[in-house]
């Protein structure tokens, strides 16, 4: 696979269901109140239910392994700041940006960022990813 180059971009757009936070509470085993109970979500500081930030996170695993490095890519690290909470039906826009390159080591550095459909950084990150050599 070919190196991408700096200034290279893909990005994904999902919406957030309720039952893709059930999913990954199941998966993950995170059964936190806050993101499954009504009750919990209305009562915490965000005043409903809220996504994992994790779900909204693991969008980002879906871009690098999909589009940009693409198949085959080898997630070796990520940082993450999560600046807003997502919502049940919020829009995800998953953007990945290649920062920098290491050709002879065949490694990606990647800033990552999550918007919602209002625009707001709902996560935003750095990867660091293996591509492959052909």
């Amino acid at each position: 696979m070919p190196l991408p180059q700096i200034g290279d971009k893909a990005e994904m757009t999902k919406q957030i269901s309720d039952s893709d936070i059930r999913t990954f509470a199941d998966l993950s085993g995170d059964t936190n109140p806050v993101h499954l109970d009504e009750e919990a979500g209305k009562n915490s500081r965000f005043g409903k239910r809220v996504a994992h930030g994790m779900l909204s996170a693991s969008l980002i695993s879906a871009v690098l392994g999909k589009q940009l490095p693409g198949e085959g890519s080898i997630y070796l690290g990520q940082n993450l700041k999560f600046k807003a909470p997502v919502f049940i039906d919020d829009v995800v826009t998953v953007t990945v940006e290649v920062t920098a390159l290491r050709e002879d080591k065949g490694i990606v550095t990647l800033k990552t960022t999550c918007t919602n459909q209002g625009g707001t950084v709902v996560i935003d990150g750095e990867a660091t990813v293996l591509v492959p050599s052909d």
